[in-house]
């Protein structure tokens, strides 16, 4: 468990729940006859799982979808009447949890399928769960050509499944093939299993097309203002702002190295500011800038200074050489996401995407949250 800052001398991870609300709102609106769930797994990918959970069940939302059972577990404590479903589905001998703690497995396979339906038939009563085919991702699902397997077991046992599921793996690309190929073999299994209700679409998918919204949608990275389509503007609001402190300001020579590995050399005599946080934080490795090649950045008064040399375990070095008399100072705290550099704009120099910036936002931060509006508290 990641160590916080109660000395307050740290980071600073401020999460704006009402920009999640926000943007939960907007992607209901878009969603329009379908319902809108929200994704929350990873501690509500990085922003706290049950404060994150809270403020969407406040403002209407009331089917949430996590990973495992220890998370569906700590959000039930919370949250008596939401409708949870775990994404990773039944995990073997396990079901009397699931029953007790009233989580619906999302079942991915035969196996998991008779585990449950041999359940219910011990407790005489039809628990609910929902039920995912593989349509092209090649990760959880039951294969295709298995429905007649699972239409069999589902007639034998008189059981309607809460939902049919199944997920794209190209919805940030829209004009992918894949797309449509994987919408057209989930229409094809939901022809077998007439009156249930469906759900395809993550928040890729509920952005580019009605088509996969059916009867519910997933928005996950979207609520917590990620990049969700490649290739738009991002049209959901920032939710995290990451600041850190600036330990130490110096000068350095033309032809220095900067950092381990000696991999950036000054090539002008230059100011450079030592922040106060590293890969220990969550701030990822593949940050690090050579002489050839941008790495993360950070941002002083709305100014952009960029990282150089290599991104250690507590520390980074930020050249702020061009920020003149307006350079920070010690004490001073830097912002490294934000408004001005987005998670995606973070992540982007790194090679990787907003949702590893966020889920790894686990480091020694003092967190605070600003509130929502007023909670919505009709059924």
């Amino acid at each position: 468990m990641a160590v916080s800052s109660p000395t307050g001398l740290g980071g600073r991870l401020t999460i704006d729940l009402g920009a999640i609300v926000k943007n939960w709102r907007a992607l209901d609106a878009i969603s329009a006859r379908a319902l809108t769930g929200a994704v929350v797994k990873s501690d509500a990918y990085g922003t706290g799982l049950i404060p994150t959970s809270m403020a969407l069940f406040g403002a209407g939302a009331r089917f949430f979808f996590v990973a495992t059972p220890d998370e569906a577990v700590a959000l039930r404590q919370q949250l008596p009447e939401a409708h949870i479903f775990v994404l990773n589905g039944l995990y073997p001998g396990a079901a009397r949890i699931y029953e007790k703690e009233r989580l619906m497995p999302v079942l991915a396979s035969i196996e998991m399928l008779d585990e449950w339906l041999a359940h219910c038939v011990s407790a005489n009563e039809a628990f609910p769960a929902a039920l995912q085919f593989d349509t092209g991702m090649n990760r959880l699902g039951v294969r295709l050509q298995e429905s007649d397997q699972v239409r069999d077991r589902l007639d034998e046992f008189g059981y309607m499944p809460q939902m049919i599921m199944s997920h794209l793996a190209c919805a940030d690309q829209p004009s992918h093939e894949k797309n449509r190929t994987q919408l057209a073999l989930f229409q094809s299994i939901l022809a077998q299993f007439p009156g249930i209700p469906a759900s395809l679409a993550n928040s890729a998918g509920t952005m580019i097309s009605r088509e996969n919204h059916f009867q519910m949608v997933r928005p996950g990275i979207a609520l917590f203002g990620g990049r969700a389509v490649n290739g738009r503007k991002n049209p959901m609001a920032p939710v995290v702002k990451l600041e850190v402190p600036v330990l130490q300001v110096h000068d350095g020579k033309t032809g220095e190295t900067v950092g381990y590995g000696a991999g950036y050399t000054l090539d002008r005599d230059s100011r450079i500011a030592i922040l106060a946080i590293g890969y220990g934080d969550g701030f990822l490795r593949s940050l690090s800038s050579t002489n050839t090649r941008q790495g993360g950045r950070a941002v002083f008064n709305n100014r952009i200074a960029p990282l150089i040399g290599r991104v250690s375990m507590d520390t980074v070095a930020v050249d702020v050489t061009d920020l003149g008399d307006a350079a920070p100072k010690p004490g001073d705290m830097m912002e490294v996401l934000g408004k001005t550099i987005t998670v995606d704009g973070q992540a982007d120099p790194g090679g990787t995407i907003g949702y590893e910036m966020l889920t790894n936002l686990k480091g020694r931060y003092k967190r605070a949250y600003i509130s929502p509006p007023a909670p919505n508290t009709g059924g």
